[in-house]
């Protein structure tokens, strides 16, 4: 279980982010990692012009490194959109694509991880991790739960992680979710029910407790009041769907 937790925010690091800021890291793993092969957009886009969005400027060249100069990546790990990258990701994770983390990234297994084109390490991850992030990105891109929810929004997982690569067991702090969705009155005022306004999840008698408890990032949400509160009709976005 550990394993898997560390992997799910593990990949919070290897999406939009140039730098991985760790107190262990070597500098062998801080070097850009070799290319398993060159990343050319080309050998699956015969006409490259068809992929960038209508009223794009004309790109020059057919490899990844052609987009960095404008769309670099956020070594500051701000909590906000990032329309390109996870445009791109959803493009080519399932379940609309089949593409290897490769085609674009550059690897070298336990001792680094890097995006084609641009500066700098994302981390070391070795092959068992890099497999178990294949499937948290398949959660991330069609999942329906709170991840995916952040994806169709353009949210990446710096957007809630960050750009440190976070240890076994680390959240996401309240304050973190609040620089999109708070501030916490506001909140609170949005979910207030017309009727029985006191069964308000945001304006909780339990106090203020960790966004967390309701809303899973990688797993279905739960609304925690009806631990208790059996009869209450309450819904959350990122729910397990009933089949």
């Amino acid at each position: 279980m550990k394993r898997i937790i560390l992997s799910v925010f593990m990949i919070a690091a290897l999406l939009c982010l140039p730098y991985i800021m760790t107190g262990d890291r070597t500098a062998e793993a801080a070097k850009p990692a070799k290319p398993a092969a060159k990343a050319s957009c080309q050998s699956c886009h015969a006409d490259f012009a068809k992929v960038v969005p209508q009223g794009h400027p004309p790109v020059k060249g057919n490899v990844l490194a052609a987009c960095i100069p404008c769309h670099a990546p956020d070594p500051a790990g701000k909590a906000a959109k990032n329309a390109f990258s996870t445009r791109m990701h959803l493009s080519h994770v399932p379940p609309k694509g089949k593409q290897d983390c490769t085609a674009c990234h550059t690897w070298v297994p336990g001792k680094g991880f890097g995006i084609t084109g641009a500066k700098g390490s994302l981390g070391a991850p070795s092959k068992e991790d890099l497999a178990l992030m294949k499937e948290i990105f398949a959660s991330w891109g069609g999942s329906g739960f709170t991840d995916n929810l952040h994806a169709k929004a353009n949210i990446g997982c710096a957007g809630c992680h960050g750009k440190a690569l976070p240890k076994a067991d680390d959240t996401v702090e309240n304050s973190r979710c609040l620089v999109c969705h708070g501030p916490l009155e506001k909140l609170a005022a949005k979910t207030e029910p017309k009727e029985f306004k006191d069964r308000n999840p945001h304006k909780s008698h339990l106090g203020d407790i960790a966004c967390t408890v309701c809303h899973g990032g990688h797993k279905a949400s739960k609304v925690y009041c009806l631990d208790c509160h059996k009869k209450f009709d309450m819904k959350i976005p990122g729910q397990a769907q009933k089949k």
